[in-house]
């Protein structure tokens, strides 16, 4: 049993802003305990949140181990070797162990894993398995996948449904994520799709179609998350418009509990402009139309320095490898998507780096606090471990105004010079726990009610930071004083003290497997493994979410 005493908690989502204590029995927070029988936190000065959750990086399978091979100059960089912690090792594509403990050490307890191929779901969890501390869940892909092609095509959205729950099922997956739908598979005929309307060569469809036909099967089936979308036409000058036009989307359907569609790295969907010469910021009109409608997105902040791009995306990665002419991987992964890696250096004397950097400053600074969240698109936008970094620069223009002024001139191409806005400490407490929590569905997770998870976080700061002081918030933020995950201190003075393990999520929906099973005899006749290998059979510590 805890008790954490005098300290200022601040839970956006109770309404919660004062000195108050919190009592910590069997791994969740409870109404009181007999404070003598309990072991003591003073927090007298500090601040009390929740733990942060990342809603979107790619942390385990396929992609980020083609990565660690492709840069080998990665595993040069020890992080953890004593304390009775597993060794771990990285710059930017840490290894397993120590993205856990990293996660922790800023005080973030849970993670999305946003792009799992099915066919590769067994090697996904295995690797989530070996994250330490945090709790994980991951996202099966479908925007191009020739079963949902077929489904959309024949406007048959029971059946989709059904195939959405039984992928779940076999992929012990969280929800559905859509990446440059109908783009991937026409790549895999030397091609691409450019807007919402143009059909992939196959089956005929268009992203719009398949879009709202996801929604339509996920929202039948009420999932806690909506359809986790990466937009058409991501990196290419002039994509703010398709963004736009896939938020109206939106408009069709109803949802009061939650948005109907989140938007994932929308600061590479941002760009105006027709070619990288005149390249300029649309986060202005992408963040009004955010605003508008029932969506919500993430951030996709670009760090300055080292990253590696990976994504299902396959053609857009073609086209970096042109731009960049560095290392390349591309894969076909059967019926179900593609994928690509590139790595690259952000630098802060190349105009368009800059501009990327800016961007996504302004999507976190335009958009409503409550419907915004903080990510880099680990590790394509760069190490998520640079969180404190991004809530320092949303909290202070001083910081802001000092990082531009090492950077390629901006004035033409962004409004970011221009920003005064601020975001509060409460503004960032939203943006890294209360929203991705509601976003995802997770009732438990994101506040200190009682009966949440007791992940808690004790910064050493005041309830309102001077943001002109963005050094002590920077410092603050990266060595939280106290992190405590399920009730257990793991992290104190900004080092891990303790090796737990967390828990996987999935979502388990009702189907009807006899309703699909002419597609599943039929497309299992292609692929390379059988029907029934197909899927996870364990996990190490898992929580089931039930629909």
């Amino acid at each position: 049993m805890l008790c954490i005493k005098n300290g200022f908690v601040i839970d956006p989502k109770n309404g919660i802003a004062e000195v108050m204590d919190l009592f910590v029995k069997d791994g969740k927070i409870v109404e009181d305990l007999d404070e003598s029988k309990c072991k003591v936190i003073d927090a007298k000065g500090k601040v009390v949140v929740a733990g942060g959750i990342d809603i979107h990086a790619h942390i385990a399978g396929a992609k980020i181990n083609v990565g660690r091979k492709m840069r080998p100059e990665e595993m040069r960089y020890p992080r953890f070797k004593a304390n009775g912690l597993r060794s771990g090792v990285g710059r930017v594509l840490l290894t397993s162990p120590a993205i856990g403990y990293e996660y922790a050490r800023m005080g973030y307890t849970t993670a999305v894993e946003p792009a799992m191929p099915t066919l590769y779901a067994t090697h996904t969890h295995e690797e989530l398995d070996s994250i330490p501390i945090v709790d994980k869940m991951s996202l099966p892909l479908f925007g191009n996948w020739h079963f949902v092609f077929k489904f959309v095509k024949n406007n048959e959205i029971d059946k989709l449904a059904n195939f959405i729950a039984w992928v779940l099922a076999k992929s012990k997956g969280y929800g559905v994520k859509v990446v440059n739908p109908c783009g991937v598979e026409a790549w895999m005929f030397h091609g691409n799709v450019h807007s919402l309307d143009e059909a992939e060569p196959l089956f005929g469809v268009t992203p719009k179609e398949v879009i709202t036909g996801l929604i339509s099967a996920i929202e039948s089936l009420g999932l806690p998350h909506s359809l986790h979308i990466h937009c058409n036409e991501l990196g290419v000058p002039g994509n703010y418009e398709v963004t736009i036009e896939t938020i109206k989307l939106a408009e069709k359907f109803e949802n009061p509990n939650r948005q109907v569609m989140h938007i994932t790295h929308v600061q590479f969907n941002s760009y105006a402009g027709e070619s990288w010469k005149d390249m300029r910021s649309g986060a202005e009109k992408v963040a009004k139309a955010v605003n508008k409608h029932n969506v919500t997105i993430d951030m996709g902040q670009v760090i300055l320095g080292h990253a590696t791009t990976m994504t299902a995306d396959s053609p857009f990665q073609f086209e970096l490898f042109k731009l960049f002419k560095t290392k390349w991987s591309n894969n076909d992964i059967e019926l179900e998507t593609g994928s690509g890696i590139v790595p690259v250096v952000y630098k802060p004397k190349i105009r368009v780096h800059a501009l990327m950097w800016a961007i996504g400053l302004e999507i976190g600074l335009l958009v409503d606090v409550d419907k915004v969240v903080i990510s880099t698109d680990y590790p394509n936008g760069g190490p998520f471990y640079s969180y404190p970094y991004i809530a320092t620069l949303l909290m202070s223009e001083k910081f802001r105004q000092d990082e531009m002024a090492k950077m390629s001139n901006l004035e033409k191409a962004s409004i970011l010079p221009s920003l005064d806005v601020e975001r509060t400490l409460e503004d960032i407490i939203k943006m890294t726990r209360v929203n991705p929590a509601k976003i995802l569905g997770l009732s438990n997770k994101g506040h200190l009610g009682v009966g949440a998870e007791a992940d808690i976080v004790i910064y050493d700061l005041p309830a309102e930071p001077n943001p002109r002081d963005y050094e002590s918030i920077l410092r603050a933020l990266s060595n939280p004083s106290y992190v405590i995950k399920n009730g257990e201190v793991v992290v104190k003075d900004g080092r891990v003290v303790k090796h737990v393990w967390g828990k996987t999520f999935w979502v388990k929906a009702n189907y009807s497997e006899e309703l699909i099973e002419p597609e599943l005899d039929e497309f299992f006749s292609y692929y390379t493994v059988q029907r029934e290998n197909y899927g996870v059979s364990h996990i190490r510590k898992e929580e089931v979410v039930n629909c």
